[in-house]
Order: structure tokens, then sequence, then C-alpha cells
């Protein structure tokens, strides 16, 4: 999908706000509804979506990390948001940062402190505690970080709905009983992602903490369980469950319902074929 009309109406949007050197959230609105910017939705393509969404994002960011004037920087903070909260998916999209830009971000509400823009402390931490962001450790292409975005996604939607498809997908009964869940959703691989985000998302709450009051919003990186070790329970608790199972119905773990299923049928027809000569005598 071509975004070069995309970006270009981003570049448009904060070259306006930037070439009258406005700094604050309501300059921003300003402009984006005389420019009816939030129009830029309604070429929301029916596929790739989150390249879409992320190519928006990633433009901004830019602009926000860059090295252009104070208001060009305000601008791509500002256009982020408003991307973000004006978008039409429910649930949101959000948006791929790296620790490196998130560091730029840092510098970018020092900047604005100290010539006394308050909104941009108060609003990178309401960004913050809505969880916004995903932290990765990378700065990515647009095409790498919806890939990144899309496995970050996955960490985070991972939940008992894993065992609940492997259950009523369309296979043998068989492959369900002798599976071992942990082994069947990569659960090494989950794990490992989980741990990763976990460790961006704390450091990126460490770098914020050195700009503004993170007290509210620690809640992020604390006290939440690793999906991964969410996952792996489940894991165990389904291998529990298929041995006990096997224990109440007498079944061998290695005798498969097909052959069980097959012997049944056999005996039952040759009963039949019992039953037929029986009759013709």
């Amino acid at each position: 999908m071509n975004m070069d009309s995309f970006k270009k109406d981003i570049d448009e949007l904060i070259g306006e706000f930037a070439k009258n050197e406005l700094t604050t959230l309501a300059d921003m609105k300003r402009v984006w509804l005389d420019r009816k910017f939030s129009y830029i939705y309604e070429a929301t393509p029916s596929t790739n979506q989150a390249f879409f969404m992320q190519s928006l994002f990633a433009r901004s960011i830019d602009y926000m990390v860059g090295n252009d004037s104070l208001s060009h920087r305000l601008g791509g903070l500002y256009c982020l948001y408003c991307l973000y909260e004006v978008q039409p998916h429910n649930p949101p999209f959000r948006v791929y940062i790296s620790l490196g830009q998130l560091k730029k971000l840092k510098v970018l509400v020092v900047d604005a402190k100290a010539k006394g823009i308050n909104v941009v402390p108060a609003l990178v931490k309401k960004m913050l505690n809505r969880n916004t962001f995903l932290f990765g450790a990378v700065d990515l292409s647009e095409c790498s970080a919806v890939e990144t975005v899309n496995q970050l996604q996955e960490v985070q939607n991972a939940r008992i709905q894993i065992a609940n498809e492997k259950l009523f997908n369309n296979t043998p009964i068989e492959s369900h009983i002798n599976m071992d869940l942990g082994m069947t959703i990569d659960l090494d691989s989950l794990k490992k992602m989980s741990s990763e985000y976990a460790a961006a998302k704390d450091l990126a709450i460490g770098e914020a903490s050195k700009v503004i009051d993170v007290e509210d919003i620690e809640h992020i990186s604390k006290g939440k369980e690793p999906i991964g070790d969410v996952v792996q329970k489940i894991a165990d608790d389904w291998n529990a469950q298929k041995q006990a199972f096997y224990k109440q119905t007498g079944l061998d773990e290695n005798e498969g319902y097909d052959r069980e299923l097959e012997q049944l049928l056999l005996d039952h027809n040759e009963d039949d074929d019992d039953d037929d000569e029986s009759d013709e005598e």
C-alpha cells in the first residue's frame, strides 16, 4: 500500500502548525479541525490496517523525535495523540515506539517544561496511563514495525482462547487428547516474547519517571503476571486434566481414540453379521 499521500497530509498539517510557531494542544486541535483532518481515516483499507495505522503513527513520531524546531516536534506529538484518539478501531491500534524514540520524547518533555508548556508532560503521562504505547527495543522501518507490533499484540491478546481454539478445531479427538498444549502453542517462544516485552515496558516507565510523575501509572508495569506464565499454567492444567481423563476412562495414553472407535465398530459389525447368519438359519 502506497502511503505517500497520507504522509504528505501529515507533513502539511504539522507544517501549518509549525509555520505559525504554535505550541499548544489547543492550537493543534484548531488546525486539525480547520483541515477536517479526521477524514484521513475515510481511506482506511479493509486489509493491512495495522500497516496503515503504524505508518501514520510512525510519520508523526518522526517529527516528534526529529531535530527540527520545537513547534515541529510538538506538532508531531500532538498529531500522534490526535491520530490515536480519533482512530475508528475498537480496540484501538496502539502506538509502537522504540526505547530510543522514548528517550527523545523525554528530551521533548524537558524542553517543553523549560518553555512553560505544561500541557506536554500532562499529555505524555495521560498517554502512558492509557497504555497507548507498545514499547520495543529497536528503531524499526515501517514494515518491520508492523511485524513487531503484530507479535506484541499476540502476546497481549494470548489468553485462554488458545486452548479453546484447539478444542473446537475440526480435527480428530485423538490429537486433542494426546497433544502437549505447551508444545502445540510454542510456549517457549511466547514466554520469551512476553519477558522481553515486560522488560521493555519496565525500562520505558523508568525513563519516563525521570521527567514526569509516574506514581499513578506504575501499575502498568507492575503486578501483572506475564502472559507466558499464564499460558504455562493453562498448559500444565491441560496436561493434568488429560492425565485425569486417562485414569478415569482406563484409556492408555498411547492408544488413540481413532483406534478405539475403529475396534468398537468392527466388533459391532461382527455382531451384526452373526445375527444375520442366525436369522438365515
